[in-house]
């Protein structure tokens, strides 16, 4: 790790602070995490139950049995797991683990023009197809911004160090998301990554080269292809989580 600057300007890039309720009043601690999307969770009265675990990657550094967590509940019939786990404590702060609140966080802030790099935009469309084959979060167009903006957004759990770090497993699917994000820029369209970092505590974001160095090298020759990098933190409370500040990421 260089510790080099994306180019990225976070003491310019202006934020306004954008939040949305978390319903997660049940309380517990985690037993194990297991199968991908299942966890096992103690809750207070001592009954342990089944939880879907929403979050694809190894969870690493957020997944130690016997650390707090709160889940939200669905009534609906349809679901074969009643409770989501959102989130689990870690030392001071609570990390969100719900992978999609990150997107969700994303759209309200860019349907606000909230994150000024990418204000100035009429239309944000959710989950639209690149003639490459892939499918981003958002694709931004019209109003006074000229060219169109591409956006993928990558939840980050994983920070030692007060360093968040991504990815927490290797994938070879956020690789193959940069090359495509390469491919846009190169046709004259803006292109950028998101990282949504769901804790508190990190002071900047960095590629995990120890744990996916293939995704750590694509990602510097993204940027250096003009691929734009930003992060933002958000606080996570029991009820509430907070987009609110700028971080650098680092390369």
């Amino acid at each position: 790790m260089h510790g080099r600057d994306s180019g990225t300007d976070a003491t310019r890039a202006r934020l306004e602070a954008i939040s949305m309720p978390i319903e997660a009043q049940l309380r517990g601690r985690l037993v194990r995490r297991y199968k991908r999307f299942l966890a096992d969770v103690e809750l207070e009265d001592g009954r342990e139950v089944t939880v879907h675990c929403p979050n694809p990657g190894s969870m690493l550094g957020t997944r130690r049995p016997g650390s707090l967590v709160r889940c939200s509940t669905h009534d609906d019939p349809r679901r074969k797991l009643r409770h989501t786990l959102e989130m689990i404590r870690v030392g001071s702060v609570w990390v969100g683990l719900h992978a999609a609140k990150a997107n969700a966080l994303a759209r309200r802030m860019l349907e606000r023009g909230a994150y000024s790099p990418f204000a100035g935009y009429e239309d944000v469309r959710p989950e639209v197809a690149t003639p490459e084959g892939s499918r981003f979060d958002f694709r931004l167009a019209g109003g006074a911004a000229q060219a169109p903006c591409w956006i993928e957004v990558k939840s980050v759990t994983l920070c030692a160090s007060r360093r968040a770090r991504f990815p927490d497993a290797v994938t070879e699917r956020g690789r193959r998301h940069l090359d495509h994000l390469m491919a846009r820029r190169r046709a004259g369209e803006r292109a950028a990554l998101l990282y949504v970092v769901q804790r508190a505590d990190a002071d900047s974001v960095a590629p995990a080269d120890d744990i996916d160095p293939a995704y750590g090298a694509t990602l510097r020759e993204a940027a250096r292809a003009g691929v734009e990098l930003h992060a933002l933190s958000a606080r996570v409370r029991g009820d509430r989580i907070r987009l609110e500040r700028v971080l650098p990421v680092l390369l």
